[in-house]
Protein backbone atom coordinates (compact mmCIF):
# COMPACT_ATOMS: atom_id res chain seq x y z
CA UNK A 1 0.00 0.00 0.00
CA UNK A 2 2.83 2.37 0.86
CA UNK A 3 4.51 1.68 -2.49
CA UNK A 4 1.23 2.25 -4.34
CA UNK A 5 0.69 5.59 -2.59
CA UNK A 6 4.26 6.61 -3.37
CA UNK A 7 3.71 5.88 -7.07
CA UNK A 8 0.51 7.90 -7.14
CA UNK A 9 2.20 10.85 -5.48
CA UNK A 10 5.10 10.60 -7.93
CA UNK A 11 2.70 10.46 -10.90
CA UNK A 12 0.74 13.45 -9.57
CA UNK A 13 3.96 15.43 -9.12
CA UNK A 14 5.13 14.52 -12.63
CA UNK A 15 1.76 15.47 -14.11
CA UNK A 16 1.75 19.00 -12.72
CA UNK A 17 5.36 19.90 -12.03
CA UNK A 18 7.67 18.10 -14.47
CA UNK A 19 9.65 20.90 -16.18
CA UNK A 20 8.61 21.56 -19.78
CA UNK A 21 10.18 23.43 -22.69
CA UNK A 22 8.57 26.80 -23.48
CA UNK A 23 8.01 26.10 -27.20
CA UNK A 24 4.31 25.26 -26.77
CA UNK A 25 3.73 28.16 -24.40
CA UNK A 26 5.46 30.55 -26.80
CA UNK A 27 3.34 29.44 -29.74
CA UNK A 28 0.21 29.67 -27.60
CA UNK A 29 1.13 33.23 -26.67
CA UNK A 30 1.67 34.16 -30.32
CA UNK A 31 -1.73 32.90 -31.43
CA UNK A 32 -3.71 34.06 -28.41
CA UNK A 33 -1.90 37.41 -28.38
CA UNK A 34 -2.79 37.99 -32.01
CA UNK A 35 -6.44 37.24 -31.27
CA UNK A 36 -6.39 39.55 -28.24
CA UNK A 37 -4.94 42.39 -30.27
CA UNK A 38 -7.49 41.85 -33.04
CA UNK A 39 -10.50 41.76 -30.72
CA UNK A 40 -9.45 44.94 -28.94
CA UNK A 41 -8.84 46.67 -32.25
CA UNK A 42 -12.45 45.80 -33.05
CA UNK A 43 -13.54 47.28 -29.72
CA UNK A 44 -11.97 50.52 -30.90
CA UNK A 45 -14.24 50.66 -33.95
CA UNK A 46 -17.08 51.58 -31.58
CA UNK A 47 -15.21 52.88 -28.54
CA UNK A 48 -17.67 55.59 -27.54
CA UNK A 49 -20.80 53.44 -27.99
CA UNK A 50 -19.25 50.67 -25.93
CA UNK A 51 -17.32 52.53 -23.23
CA UNK A 52 -18.49 56.14 -23.40
CA UNK A 53 -20.68 57.72 -20.69
CA UNK A 54 -23.67 57.75 -23.07
CA UNK A 55 -22.95 54.36 -24.60
CA UNK A 56 -25.13 51.34 -25.21
CA UNK A 57 -24.50 49.98 -21.70
CA UNK A 58 -24.98 52.82 -19.25
CA UNK A 59 -22.08 53.38 -16.88
CA UNK A 60 -24.25 53.74 -13.77
CA UNK A 61 -26.57 50.88 -14.70
CA UNK A 62 -23.74 48.39 -15.29
CA UNK A 63 -21.95 49.55 -12.16
CA UNK A 64 -25.10 49.07 -10.10
CA UNK A 65 -25.71 45.61 -11.56
CA UNK A 66 -22.16 44.50 -10.76
CA UNK A 67 -21.81 46.21 -7.39
CA UNK A 68 -21.98 42.93 -5.43
CA UNK A 69 -19.77 40.91 -7.79
CA UNK A 70 -16.04 40.50 -8.22
CA UNK A 71 -15.96 42.23 -11.60
CA UNK A 72 -13.10 44.76 -11.53
CA UNK A 73 -12.54 47.16 -14.40
CA UNK A 74 -10.30 50.18 -14.70
CA UNK A 75 -12.88 51.73 -17.05
CA UNK A 76 -14.88 52.86 -14.00
CA UNK A 77 -12.05 55.32 -13.21
CA UNK A 78 -11.28 56.59 -16.73
CA UNK A 79 -12.74 60.02 -17.53
CA UNK A 80 -14.41 60.39 -20.95
CA UNK A 81 -11.67 62.74 -22.14
CA UNK A 82 -9.04 60.00 -21.75
CA UNK A 83 -11.04 57.25 -23.41
CA UNK A 84 -9.03 57.19 -26.65
CA UNK A 85 -5.66 57.56 -24.94
CA UNK A 86 -6.42 54.70 -22.57
CA UNK A 87 -7.50 52.46 -25.42
CA UNK A 88 -4.33 53.27 -27.39
CA UNK A 89 -2.18 52.46 -24.34
CA UNK A 90 -4.00 49.13 -23.96
CA UNK A 91 -3.37 48.27 -27.61
CA UNK A 92 0.34 49.03 -27.15
CA UNK A 93 0.54 46.71 -24.14
CA UNK A 94 -1.26 43.96 -26.05
CA UNK A 95 1.19 44.40 -28.92
CA UNK A 96 4.11 43.99 -26.51
CA UNK A 97 2.47 40.88 -25.08
CA UNK A 98 1.99 39.47 -28.57
CA UNK A 99 5.63 39.81 -29.59
CA UNK A 100 6.93 38.75 -26.18
CA UNK A 101 8.57 41.97 -25.02
CA UNK A 102 8.84 42.17 -21.21
CA UNK A 103 7.33 38.69 -21.35
CA UNK A 104 7.01 38.26 -17.59
CA UNK A 105 5.07 41.51 -17.08
CA UNK A 106 2.97 42.12 -20.18
CA UNK A 107 0.88 38.92 -19.83
CA UNK A 108 -0.43 40.11 -16.46
CA UNK A 109 -1.14 43.56 -17.88
CA UNK A 110 -2.86 41.98 -20.87
CA UNK A 111 -5.00 39.89 -18.52
CA UNK A 112 -6.02 42.99 -16.54
CA UNK A 113 -6.91 44.76 -19.80
CA UNK A 114 -8.96 41.82 -21.08
CA UNK A 115 -10.93 41.48 -17.84
CA UNK A 116 -11.54 45.24 -17.62
CA UNK A 117 -13.00 45.40 -21.12
CA UNK A 118 -15.21 42.38 -20.44
CA UNK A 119 -16.57 43.66 -17.13
CA UNK A 120 -17.34 47.13 -18.47
CA UNK A 121 -19.68 45.79 -21.17
CA UNK A 122 -21.04 42.49 -19.78
CA UNK A 123 -23.87 42.31 -22.32
CA UNK A 124 -21.26 42.09 -25.10
CA UNK A 125 -19.35 39.33 -23.33
CA UNK A 126 -19.32 36.07 -25.31
CA UNK A 127 -17.35 32.85 -25.50
CA UNK A 128 -14.55 34.53 -27.44
CA UNK A 129 -13.85 36.94 -24.57
CA UNK A 130 -13.92 34.20 -21.97
CA UNK A 131 -11.42 32.02 -23.81
CA UNK A 132 -9.24 35.06 -24.50
CA UNK A 133 -9.02 35.80 -20.79
CA UNK A 134 -8.43 32.13 -19.99
CA UNK A 135 -5.48 31.77 -22.34
CA UNK A 136 -3.75 35.02 -21.40
CA UNK A 137 -4.11 34.18 -17.68
CA UNK A 138 -2.38 30.84 -18.08
CA UNK A 139 0.32 32.27 -20.32
CA UNK A 140 0.98 34.73 -17.49
CA UNK A 141 1.31 31.81 -15.05
CA UNK A 142 3.70 30.03 -17.40
CA UNK A 143 5.86 33.13 -17.75
CA UNK A 144 6.51 33.35 -14.01
CA UNK A 145 10.17 32.68 -13.34
CA UNK A 146 10.85 32.11 -17.05
CA UNK A 147 14.09 33.93 -17.91
CA UNK A 148 14.61 35.54 -21.29
CA UNK A 149 17.17 32.94 -22.38
CA UNK A 150 14.56 30.16 -22.01
CA UNK A 151 11.47 31.98 -23.31
CA UNK A 152 11.10 30.70 -26.86
CA UNK A 153 9.37 32.78 -29.54
CA UNK A 154 9.70 36.03 -27.59
CA UNK A 155 11.34 39.31 -28.45
CA UNK A 156 13.09 39.11 -25.07
CA UNK A 157 14.87 35.90 -26.07
CA UNK A 158 15.80 37.36 -29.46
CA UNK A 159 17.33 40.35 -27.66
CA UNK A 160 19.16 38.05 -25.24
CA UNK A 161 20.54 35.99 -28.13
CA UNK A 162 21.68 39.10 -29.99
CA UNK A 163 23.52 40.45 -26.92
CA UNK A 164 25.16 37.10 -26.26
CA UNK A 165 26.20 36.66 -29.87
CA UNK A 166 27.61 40.21 -29.93
CA UNK A 167 29.55 39.60 -26.75
CA UNK A 168 30.92 36.29 -28.05
CA UNK A 169 31.73 37.61 -31.49
CA UNK A 170 28.90 35.76 -33.19
CA UNK A 171 30.77 32.48 -33.33
CA UNK A 172 29.93 30.54 -30.19
CA UNK A 173 26.77 28.44 -29.89
CA UNK A 174 24.26 29.29 -27.20
CA UNK A 175 22.88 26.66 -24.85
CA UNK A 176 19.41 25.35 -25.62
CA UNK A 177 16.56 26.79 -23.53
CA UNK A 178 15.97 24.90 -20.32
CA UNK A 179 12.56 23.49 -19.30
CA UNK A 180 10.66 25.07 -16.41
CA UNK A 181 8.01 23.96 -13.93
CA UNK A 182 5.84 27.05 -14.49
CA UNK A 183 5.47 26.16 -18.18
CA UNK A 184 4.23 22.66 -17.37
CA UNK A 185 1.79 24.04 -14.81
CA UNK A 186 0.37 26.58 -17.26
CA UNK A 187 -0.15 24.00 -20.01
CA UNK A 188 -1.84 21.60 -17.59
CA UNK A 189 -4.19 24.37 -16.46
CA UNK A 190 -5.21 25.05 -20.05
CA UNK A 191 -5.79 21.34 -20.64
CA UNK A 192 -7.87 20.87 -17.50
CA UNK A 193 -9.87 24.02 -18.16
CA UNK A 194 -10.74 22.87 -21.68
CA UNK A 195 -11.89 19.52 -20.28
CA UNK A 196 -14.15 21.33 -17.80
CA UNK A 197 -15.51 23.64 -20.53
CA UNK A 198 -16.42 20.80 -22.87
CA UNK A 199 -17.92 18.64 -20.12
CA UNK A 200 -19.98 21.58 -18.90
CA UNK A 201 -21.10 22.34 -22.45
CA UNK A 202 -22.20 18.74 -22.89
CA UNK A 203 -24.15 18.76 -19.62
CA UNK A 204 -25.90 22.01 -20.55
CA UNK A 205 -26.90 20.55 -23.92
CA UNK A 206 -28.52 17.60 -22.16
CA UNK A 207 -30.98 20.06 -20.57
CA UNK A 208 -32.29 20.99 -24.02
CA UNK A 209 -34.92 18.83 -25.68
CA UNK A 210 -33.58 19.52 -29.18
CA UNK A 211 -30.31 17.75 -28.35
CA UNK A 212 -32.20 14.67 -27.22
CA UNK A 213 -34.34 14.63 -30.36
CA UNK A 214 -31.32 15.33 -32.60
CA UNK A 215 -32.73 18.57 -34.05
CA UNK A 216 -30.34 21.01 -32.37
CA UNK A 217 -27.86 21.30 -35.25
CA UNK A 218 -30.72 21.88 -37.70
CA UNK A 219 -32.12 24.72 -35.54
CA UNK A 220 -28.68 26.37 -35.63
CA UNK A 221 -27.92 26.06 -39.34
CA UNK A 222 -31.48 27.03 -40.34
CA UNK A 223 -31.29 30.27 -38.33
CA UNK A 224 -30.57 32.98 -40.89
CA UNK A 225 -29.22 35.32 -38.20
CA UNK A 226 -26.06 33.21 -37.99
CA UNK A 227 -26.19 31.38 -41.32
CA UNK A 228 -23.05 31.94 -43.44
CA UNK A 229 -23.68 29.09 -45.87
CA UNK A 230 -26.99 27.71 -47.07
CA UNK A 231 -27.31 24.26 -45.48
CA UNK A 232 -31.06 23.94 -45.74
CA UNK A 233 -30.51 21.03 -48.14
CA UNK A 234 -29.71 18.98 -45.04
CA UNK A 235 -33.45 18.95 -44.37
CA UNK A 236 -33.54 16.04 -46.80
CA UNK A 237 -31.00 14.08 -44.74
CA UNK A 238 -32.39 14.15 -41.21
CA UNK A 239 -30.27 11.14 -40.21
CA UNK A 240 -27.11 13.19 -40.78
CA UNK A 241 -28.42 16.07 -38.67
CA UNK A 242 -29.32 13.67 -35.89
CA UNK A 243 -25.91 12.01 -36.09
CA UNK A 244 -24.05 15.33 -35.84
CA UNK A 245 -26.25 16.51 -32.96
CA UNK A 246 -25.83 13.36 -30.91
CA UNK A 247 -22.17 13.05 -31.88
CA UNK A 248 -21.44 16.59 -30.68
CA UNK A 249 -22.82 15.86 -27.22
CA UNK A 250 -21.03 12.52 -27.04
CA UNK A 251 -17.72 14.12 -28.04
CA UNK A 252 -18.03 16.93 -25.50
CA UNK A 253 -19.03 14.56 -22.70
CA UNK A 254 -16.08 12.23 -23.34
CA UNK A 255 -13.39 14.77 -24.28
CA UNK A 256 -12.07 14.90 -20.72
CA UNK A 257 -11.54 11.13 -20.71
CA UNK A 258 -10.33 10.31 -24.23
CA UNK A 259 -7.91 13.22 -24.64
CA UNK A 260 -5.40 11.70 -22.22
CA UNK A 261 -4.95 8.49 -24.21
CA UNK A 262 -1.93 8.92 -26.53
CA UNK A 263 -3.51 6.94 -29.40
CA UNK A 264 -6.84 8.78 -29.15
CA UNK A 265 -5.52 12.30 -28.55
CA UNK A 266 -5.07 13.30 -32.19
CA UNK A 267 -8.41 11.84 -33.40
CA UNK A 268 -10.18 13.67 -30.55
CA UNK A 269 -8.47 16.95 -31.42
CA UNK A 270 -9.21 16.49 -35.13
CA UNK A 271 -12.91 16.12 -34.34
CA UNK A 272 -12.71 19.35 -32.34
CA UNK A 273 -10.92 21.11 -35.17
CA UNK A 274 -13.65 20.01 -37.56
CA UNK A 275 -16.41 21.15 -35.20
CA UNK A 276 -14.97 24.61 -34.54
CA UNK A 277 -14.00 25.12 -38.18
CA UNK A 278 -17.59 24.26 -39.05
CA UNK A 279 -18.83 26.83 -36.52
CA UNK A 280 -16.73 29.44 -38.27
CA UNK A 281 -17.54 28.34 -41.81
CA UNK A 282 -21.28 27.79 -41.48
CA UNK A 283 -22.29 30.00 -38.53
CA UNK A 284 -19.89 32.89 -39.16
CA UNK A 285 -18.21 32.74 -35.73
CA UNK A 286 -14.64 32.44 -36.96
CA UNK A 287 -13.05 34.23 -34.02
CA UNK A 288 -14.66 31.92 -31.47
CA UNK A 289 -13.85 28.82 -33.49
CA UNK A 290 -10.23 29.85 -33.94
CA UNK A 291 -9.62 30.79 -30.31
CA UNK A 292 -10.94 27.40 -29.17
CA UNK A 293 -8.59 25.69 -31.61
CA UNK A 294 -5.71 27.74 -30.23
CA UNK A 295 -6.27 26.12 -26.85
CA UNK A 296 -5.54 22.73 -28.42
CA UNK A 297 -1.89 23.74 -28.66
CA UNK A 298 -1.62 22.93 -24.95
CA UNK A 299 -1.98 19.25 -25.86
CA UNK A 300 0.94 19.33 -28.30
CA UNK A 301 4.25 18.24 -26.77
CA UNK A 302 7.07 20.82 -27.06
CA UNK A 303 9.32 18.10 -28.50
CA UNK A 304 6.89 17.65 -31.37
CA UNK A 305 6.84 21.38 -32.09
CA UNK A 306 10.63 21.48 -32.10
CA UNK A 307 10.73 18.54 -34.49
CA UNK A 308 8.22 20.22 -36.79
CA UNK A 309 10.31 23.39 -36.74
CA UNK A 310 13.44 21.45 -37.66
CA UNK A 311 11.56 19.67 -40.46
CA UNK A 312 10.26 22.93 -41.91
CA UNK A 313 13.72 24.47 -41.84
CA UNK A 314 15.03 21.57 -43.90
CA UNK A 315 12.48 22.50 -46.57
CA UNK A 316 13.94 25.98 -46.96
CA UNK A 317 16.45 26.08 -49.84
CA UNK A 318 19.94 26.82 -48.62
CA UNK A 319 18.98 26.31 -45.01
CA UNK A 320 21.74 24.74 -42.91
CA UNK A 321 21.19 21.44 -41.19
CA UNK A 322 18.77 22.20 -38.40
CA UNK A 323 19.80 21.60 -34.80
CA UNK A 324 17.55 19.75 -32.39
CA UNK A 325 16.30 22.99 -30.83
CA UNK A 326 13.79 25.19 -32.60
CA UNK A 327 16.09 28.14 -33.09
CA UNK A 328 19.35 28.31 -35.02
CA UNK A 329 22.41 28.92 -32.92
CA UNK A 330 21.26 26.79 -30.01
CA UNK A 331 23.55 23.97 -29.09
CA UNK A 332 21.84 20.59 -29.49
CA UNK A 333 20.82 18.90 -26.30
CA UNK A 334 19.31 15.61 -27.40
CA UNK A 335 17.70 13.98 -30.39
CA UNK A 336 14.10 15.03 -30.95
CA UNK A 337 11.41 12.44 -31.48
CA UNK A 338 9.81 12.86 -34.91
CA UNK A 339 6.34 14.43 -34.85
CA UNK A 340 3.47 12.04 -34.24
CA UNK A 341 5.85 9.13 -33.69
CA UNK A 342 4.26 5.99 -32.34
CA UNK A 343 6.63 6.16 -29.39
CA UNK A 344 5.28 9.57 -28.42
CA UNK A 345 4.63 9.28 -24.67
CA UNK A 346 1.27 10.36 -23.31
CA UNK A 347 0.91 13.92 -22.07
CA UNK A 348 -0.37 12.50 -18.79
CA UNK A 349 1.53 9.74 -16.99
CA UNK A 350 -1.51 7.48 -16.84
CA UNK A 351 0.71 4.50 -17.56
CA UNK A 352 2.33 5.05 -14.21
CA UNK A 353 -1.06 5.11 -12.55
CA UNK A 354 -2.22 2.04 -14.42
CA UNK A 355 0.94 0.16 -13.59
CA UNK A 356 0.61 0.98 -9.93
CA UNK A 357 -3.02 -0.06 -9.89
CA UNK A 358 -2.19 -3.34 -11.61
CA UNK A 359 0.58 -4.01 -9.16
CA UNK A 360 -1.76 -3.46 -6.25
CA UNK A 361 -4.45 -5.71 -7.69
CA UNK A 362 -2.07 -8.16 -9.00
CA UNK A 363 -10.39 23.06 -25.35
CA UNK A 364 -16.88 39.38 -34.84
CA UNK A 365 -17.37 41.68 -31.98
CA UNK A 366 -19.93 44.14 -33.30
CA UNK A 367 -22.36 41.40 -34.30
CA UNK A 368 -23.91 39.43 -31.42
CA UNK A 369 -22.86 35.82 -31.07
CA UNK A 370 -24.88 33.04 -29.41
CA UNK A 371 -23.81 31.76 -26.02
CA UNK A 372 -22.64 28.20 -25.44
CA UNK A 373 -20.98 27.91 -28.83
CA UNK A 374 -18.94 24.89 -27.74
Amino acid sequence: MKELLSRWISAWDQFWFEPADSATLGLLRWFSGGMLLYTHLVWGLALQPFFGPDGWQDHLLVGHALRDTLAPSFWWSIPPSLLGVTHAACLLILLLYWVGLFHRVTPWLAFAITVSYINRVPLANFGLDQINSLLVAYVAVGSLGLPSRDARLTADRAWFRWRQQSALGGTASLPAPQPHVSVRLALRLVQIHLCVIYFGAGLSKLKGLSWWTGDAVWLAIANREYQSQDLTWLAWTPWLINLVSVGTVAWEMTFWLLIWHPRLRWPVLLVGLGMHTGIGLFLGMWTFGLVMEMGYLAFVRPESLLAWGAWFRHLIPGSPSAPTSSEPGDSPSKEITPPLASSDPPAVPLSTLSASTSAASGPGRLQPQPHGST
